[in-house]
């Protein structure tokens, strides 16, 4: 790679990072353009060089954690044959990150659907596609376990896991995450 890419790539680089630490401490309309091009030691011109605007940024950085959503979904089931098993192991997993750190569960997309309430807007967009890939991917799973209705019960997970990633940002380190993983293992059995 020549000197010349690879100054391009830590410049996107370095201004994916600041501008993820900056929108994760204070919001997506409270940090300008200016803030993220200062902050990561950058002109403007070479910001709007790789996003043509900083909607498109957030985009950027909901698909690059969207991609790290899945590697760790992945990861968390792999080996685990039994789909019902997979589910109860997702749940069990969200537990052990809040356990380790409550802002483990602070959800990007749930702060875009606040901050880009309107479906037309491409951030919103982009967050609604991860959310129903999730969605969908519960569906399989609940469909792979022979659940009585995979879509009913899926949308009961979804609902719960997106409550207790909610929830944590209200009531922290005493958020019930054992109580969550209860509340699966209860749904994932009633619908046998």
């Amino acid at each position: 790679m020549s000197k010349s890419i690879e100054k391009k790539s830590a410049a996107r680089e370095q201004i994916l990072v600041t501008a993820s630490k900056l929108f994760f401490e204070r919001g997506f309309h409270a940090v300008g353009v200016d803030l993220i091009a200062s902050e990561s030691g950058i002109t403007k011109m070479t910001m709007y060089k790789y996003f043509p605007s900083k909607d498109h940024l957030i985009v950027t950085i909901l698909q690059r954690s969207d991609e790290l959503y899945w590697e760790w979904f992945e990861n968390t089931i792999q080996g685990i044959a039994d789909p019902e098993a997979q589910l109860i192991a997702i749940f069990e997993a969200v537990a052990r990150q809040h356990s380790l750190s409550p802002m483990s569960t602070f959800c990007l997309y749930q702060a875009v659907a606040v901050e880009f309430p309107f479906p037309e807007h491409i951030v919103n967009q982009a967050a609604v596609e991860h959310k129903q890939s999730i969605l969908d991917r519960l569906v399989s799973i609940c469909e792979q376990a022979g659940s009585k209705s995979s879509t009913s019960l899926a949308r009961q997970l979804f609902v719960l896991s997106e409550g207790f990633c909610i929830s944590t940002r209200f009531i922290g380190a005493n958020s019930p995450s054992a109580d969550t993983v209860q509340a699966a293992i209860t749904l994932i059995k009633s619908h046998h």
